[in-house]
């Protein structure tokens, strides 16, 4: 038994001096892919759609600069009456009656309001009824007067039937 415990201990010894070989790097290799193609988003909702392939561009924003005094009646009754002069996004004159038959009458006038914005729309907030906006933009030649909740500046139910106020920019007119 000595005989083979001498060979067995030499040979462990042995062992435990060298290292086992390192593994060697791998290196791993990647196709190449062709570049990806630009694919158009899917839209999924329907009036996106529509949209898509318009060839519609951003309305730029610039200073709002209108001028108006008109009056207009319309087939229905309704009645209104507007003095808006807006220059360099800066609201000077602004005073909105707007009649609806059986229903009330609107009443706006800057002296309630405060400006509160100027770009990229021109934006009132009444004074008392903070709730109370009035924002105006421009659209083409046109230009938009949008009241929103304002039910204390109308007598009665007016402000339920109250739309927005269109003006034409170029003369004025409602």
């Amino acid at each position: 038994m000595r005989k083979l415990a001498a060979p067995l201990a030499a040979l462990m010894l042995a062992a435990c001096g060298t290292k086992p070989p390192e593994p060697e790097p791998t290196v791993e290799v990647v196709p190449e892919t062709e570049p990806a193609k630009e694919e158009k988003p899917v839209l999924s909702n329907s009036t996106l759609k529509y949209l898509a392939n318009r060839k519609l561009k951003p309305q730029p924003t610039r200073p709002l600069n209108v001028k108006s005094r008109c009056s207009h009646t319309d087939e229905i009754g309704t009645r209104m009456r507007l003095d808006l002069l807006v220059k360099n996004a800066e609201v000077k004159t602004f005073a909105a009656q707007v009649t609806m038959k059986e229903h009330g009458a609107c009443r706006f006038d800057l002296e309630d309001f405060e400006q509160v914005e100027k770009l990229p729309q021109p934006l009132l907030r009444h004074k008392r009824a903070g709730d109370c906006t009035v924002r105006m933009w421009e659209q083409g030649s046109h230009v938009t007067i949008a009241f929103n909740s304002c039910p204390s500046v109308c007598e009665g139910k007016a402000f339920d039937y109250l739309w927005p106020i269109i003006v034409d920019a170029r003369n004025g007119r409602c």
